[in-house]
């Protein structure tokens, strides 16, 4: 008997077409300035897989960090000199944060640009981490690698919008919290657009 490939219908839902996504969806009436110039950045989902399910690696920001501290996020960063492109930078950041030890995985594919109001243009990149490992977090920058189970973050019934006030105006953003863990803003709407290619 053909056991199920867990990776089969992540890698259709990838082939599926869909519109960049912005920290800005909920908020159509922010008036984003023309001609503005994004800097292009990586993150990685990583996905695992625990007794044949699938599993999302996040990691938790350390407190002490000036930018978004505490925060859940995606292992990733900015594209460097030295990166060859988003992809890169993605992986490269990963195995600085402790997500992804070097040369064990595969890259699945990459989901639509997302736009945050950071000013960066974050190329998201699927990639399957194939062996068992042992996350550990960069120190000074990532307080807690996780994991969250792929078929909560990818349920869209899961997901909520909540609001708060942002530079005087109120902001609308997704969430999908799983136990302590309260996902919300870019990393919660790049999930959110994954979620939605999976129910296609």
């Amino acid at each position: 008997m053909t056991t199920p490939d867990p990776l089969a219908p992540v890698r259709a839902a990838l082939a599926a077409p869909s519109a960049p996504s912005s920290d800005f969806d909920l908020n159509p009436d922010v008036a984003l300035p023309e001609g503005r110039k994004l800097r292009p950045a990586g993150v990685l989902v990583p996905l695992i897989v625990v007794g044949g399910a699938l599993r999302v690696v996040l990691t938790k920001r350390s407190s002490a960090l000036k930018h978004h501290p505490g925060q859940i996020a995606f292992p990733g960063g900015k594209v460097d000199p030295g990166d060859g492109d988003e992809v890169a930078a993605a992986l490269r950041e990963t195995e600085e944060d402790g997500a992804r030890p070097r040369g064990n995985g595969e890259v699945l594919g990459t989901l639509p640009v997302h736009e945050t109001v950071t000013g960066f243009a974050v190329t998201p990149v699927l990639g399957w981490i194939r062996d068992d490992f042992e996350p550990v977090p960069e120190t000074g920058e990532v307080d807690e690698v996780f994991d969250v189970p792929f078929a909560h973050v990818t349920d869209p019934s899961r997901f909520r919008v909540q609001s708060r006030r942002w530079r005087g105006q109120m902001r609308h953003y997704y969430t999908v919290p799983f136990g302590p863990y309260y996902i919300w803003g870019a990393t919660a709407r790049i999930l959110r657009g994954l979620a939605e290619r999976m129910a296609a």
